[in-house]
């Protein structure tokens, strides 16, 4: 039996959800900003491997509250580039150069399996993007600083990521593409007569002209040699960079060498005249 107009329930509009639907797409965003922020962070090591800090310390340097503090934590947690300890806060994770170096042949891996994709894949706003970039790094690269070229490195992952047109890749090679960046970053700002990112700027663009160009074997070689580049990083960071600067940590340890402490000057005995 049909139901009488006067007699029909009425709708209750239920405004909560609609008002939390922003709120929530807000709070993700500031989680990617503050994440984005500590992830820039750690590749310059101005936050310094090895160093611990509290979450009010992440959140002044970053300006952005708590929550999405908290949350980019723990996605750097999941990356492995910070430890977190219920005793000790947060510690930025210190470099290992013989665990990177492993990781850099999954990286190596993985990057055949994007770069051969991307080049299958890419469409021709995709490549037109792609010369365009290679255009700024064959003009500019000589006099590019570290942070443009990172900049522009980003954009280059992002779209080789977007050609591949595989979602699954991105959340793993991401963090590896952090760690290497922070490699590129202490090779070329902390030691002698590597400033110039020329051979760097050599091999991406080797890899955009045959990706754009859609020659897969060629591409895939690009980015081997891309690799066989990252890795002769690692000979040169092991002869010439300090240990502290790969675990800030080592710097109180060297301390102790500096400054005795009052036990071992209270129990060294006087000189008998």
């Amino acid at each position: 039996m049909a139901t009488s107009p006067r007699h029909r329930p009425k709708l209750v509009a239920t405004t909560a959800p609609a008002q939390e639907a922003p709120r929530r797409r807000s709070q993700v965003n500031l989680s990617d900003l503050a994440y984005e922020r500590l992830e820039e962070l750690l590749i310059c090591c101005e936050l310094k491997p090895g160093r611990f800090l509290a979450t009010h310390e992440l959140q002044t340097l970053v300006g952005y509250g708590r929550t999405p503090v908290h949350q980019a934590v723990s996605r750097l947690a999941a990356d492995t580039l910070v430890l977190v300890s219920p005793r000790h806060g947060i510690q930025i994770a210190p470099i290992d150069l013989t665990r990177e170096r492993v990781l850099l042949r999954l990286r190596r891996d993985m990057e055949r399996f994007v770069i051969r994709l991307a080049t299958e894949r890419s469409g021709a706003s995709q490549r037109n993007q792609m010369l365009h970039i290679r255009r700024q790094l064959m003009e500019h690269g000589a006099d590019m600083t570290i942070a443009q070229f990172n900049a522009i490195d980003r954009r280059i992952d992002q779209l080789f990521l977007a050609a591949a047109n595989e979602p699954f890749v991105e959340s793993t090679l991401r963090p590896l593409h952090t760690i290497f960046r922070r490699i590129g970053w202490i090779y070329h700002m902390q030691t002698a007569n590597h400033t110039n990112l020329q051979g760097t700027v050599d091999g991406h663009v080797a890899v955009i002209d045959a990706v754009a160009n859609g020659h897969v074997d060629a591409a895939i070689a690009a980015s081997d040699g891309l690799m066989d580049f990252v890795e002769g990083m690692f000979y040169v960071l092991e002869r010439e960079v300090d240990p502290a600067l790969l675990d800030c940590s080592l710097d109180s340890f060297d301390d102790t060498f500096l400054h005795p402490s009052r036990e071992s000057q209270r129990d060294k005995k006087p000189d008998v005249e």
